[in-house]
């Protein structure tokens, strides 16, 4: 209940943000972005965002090899569309779509849940190392060409970028110094009951990995960031079909914020995304308008995917459960 509860505030303050950006730009710009979605310009925006969550999905493979396991992308493609739907859809509920993709690799696969919980979040930080490199430098291209934004935004998104600068500074420090970060959290609660008693070896293998950068670590960040260069393309050429040629290093800095929207707990960034790029468009000469018809078709593509993730979730989760059932009936009958 408490879940649903999260849920349905943040996605009730989504949908008033939303509302209270497109009154004040105006429906026009909505007709404008259905136009251009319903026409070939969307398919090639959805291909685009296809191709961002392949090159996602293949690194999570390479991760997975590098740990023994042998499963192709197809049989990989599932699970990983539907995280990313829970990650997309509900971002309240935090790690829900990464121990959901562990928790499939253990009944789908037969990989111990510890394993496929340190693949997981393996990804999760070179992803999200990745996008922070993109913010920091499309802000800096954006500081440069527009200068300081206004005193409140300035600090906002300073407070942002420096926390989380800080949070991976302090976790790659603690990586290429082999000082453990599990066992300073495990002395301020109860060490077996911190996850499972089993946080020192999963710290030692996601350490080990860094630290070794072997093919499967050079592998696995370079689709991060093609990941982040398709996406990177997607932005552009959807500025463009909006009639608004903002350049390469533009592209980037809006990019940039929208990964800084995302980090926002609200289901498909509604509202915060509009809000955002309304301030990063009409900085970069772009117009509020365009920012809030760049900001539905990119979210109708990502929303087509979503669906059809949440879709694969349901009739996975329905066949683990079954499992899970079955199993349980086998053990009590031995």
């Amino acid at each position: 209940m408490r879940k649903a509860l999260l849920f349905l505030i943040s996605l009730s303050v989504g949908i008033v943000l939303l509302i209270g950006v497109v009154r004040f730009i105006g429906w026009q710009e909505v007709r404008t972005a259905f136009y251009i979605f319903a026409g070939w310009q969307g398919i090639v925006i959805i291909l685009l965002t296809i191709l961002a969550l392949f090159f996602g999905m293949w690194k999570w493979q390479i991760i997975l090899k590098s740990q023994g396991y042998q499963i192709s992308n197809k049989q990989l493609a599932p699970s990983y569309l539907a995280g990313f739907s829970l990650i997309y859809l509900f971002p309240m509920l935090l790690f829900g779509g990464e121990f959901f993709k562990g928790y499939v690799l253990r009944e789908k696969f037969n990989i111990p849940l510890r394993k496929g919980m340190i693949s997981v979040v393996i990804d999760k930080i070179m992803e999200e190392t990745a996008f922070l490199a993109t913010v920091l430098v499309g802000t800096i291209f954006f500081l440069f060409t527009i200068g300081l934004p206004p005193r409140n935004i300035a600090i906002l998104i300073a407070g942002v970028i420096l926390i989380l600068t800080s949070s991976f500074s302090y976790l790659y420090f603690k990586i290429f110094k082999k000082q453990s970060i599990a066992s300073f959290l495990a002395k301020r609660m109860e060490s077996n009951k911190f996850l499972n008693g089993h946080a020192l070896e999963i710290e030692k293998d996601i350490f080990n990995f860094f630290r070794n950068r072997d093919k499967a670590f050079w592998g696995s960040f370079g689709l991060a960031f093609l990941k982040v260069g398709a996406t990177w393309l997607r932005t552009w050429l959807l500025a463009l079909f909006l009639g608004k040629s903002i350049g390469a290093l533009p592209a980037l800095s809006v990019l940039g914020f929208y990964y800084l929207a995302i980090i926002i707990p609200i289901p498909a960034a509604l509202g915060t995304h509009e809000i955002i790029q309304t301030f990063s468009f009409t900085a970069l000469g772009a117009g509020a308008g365009t920012a809030a018809a760049f900001t539905m078709i990119q979210r109708g593509a990502e929303l087509i995917l979503a669906i059809a993730g949440l879709l694969i979730f349901g009739k996975l989760g329905v066949s683990l459960l079954k499992a899970a059932f079955f199993r349980k009936i086998g053990k009590i009958r031995a």
